[in-house]
């Protein structure tokens, strides 16, 4: 059980990793937007590529991020039942919900996705709209996705199952932290501090 535990921790630090870098496209998107915004109405100007270049780093984000979610017991949850439950059988709800649904359903989106990027890899599938952008880098975030998704699950089940064998403490329990928002807020506070006392030095 320890070396599932290891590899648990391993997995919470890919996924923990991911999701602190990941969130920048959020800026990204929201930056490209808002020029293509301007240069169209300023300039009469627009381009197909970066429509697309908007919603492939949205995909990036939901997909990249959704371990992330996961790792953080953020995703959404109708716990109206769930939550009157005692801890121990909460946990057994999240390990029959982990094996039997979770798991089950990344591995089949990971079947069914990686022919189907493939397929656009290998023809070079480029977007019908003109100016459009290539087709296969995103659609090889749905395996990639959904495989950290996957071993996220596991990483989940693995601490679940300790914890009802009484190895580890309640995984579920949330340590106050930063969120990654705020992480997002205070390096583009820093940057933009930085930026400002080298041009007073200057």
């Amino acid at each position: 059980m320890q070396a599932l535990l290891k590899f648990s921790n391993g997995v919470d630090g890919l996924n923990r990793f991911v999701g602190k870098y990941v969130i920048w496209l959020i800026l990204a998107s929201t930056v490209i937007s808002a020029v293509n915004a301007v240069v169209r109405k300023a300039f009469n100007v627009g381009s197909n590529a970066f429509l697309e270049i908007q919603w492939y780093l949205f995909a990036a984000t939901f997909l990249l991020c959704a371990a992330y979610t996961l790792l953080n017991g953020e995703h959404v949850k109708i716990d109206v039942v769930y939550s009157r439950l005692y801890k121990r059988t909460q946990t057994w709800v999240d390990v029959f919900g982990f094996t039997f649904f979770l798991l089950p359903f990344c591995a089949a989106i990971i079947w069914f996705s990686v022919p189907f990027f493939l397929k656009g890899f290998y023809s070079g599938e480029v977007s019908a709209n003109a100016g459009g952008l290539i087709r296969w880098p995103v659609y090889a975030l749905m395996p990639l996705g959904f495989g950290l998704l996957f071993l996220q699950g596991t990483s989940e089940l693995i601490k679940r199952v300790a914890f009802l064998m009484g190895l580890i403490e309640d995984p579920t329990e949330k340590v106050l932290a930063k969120t990654a928002e705020e992480e997002l807020a205070e390096a583009i506070a820093k940057l933009a501090e930085e930026k400002a006392a080298k041009a007073h030095a200057a």
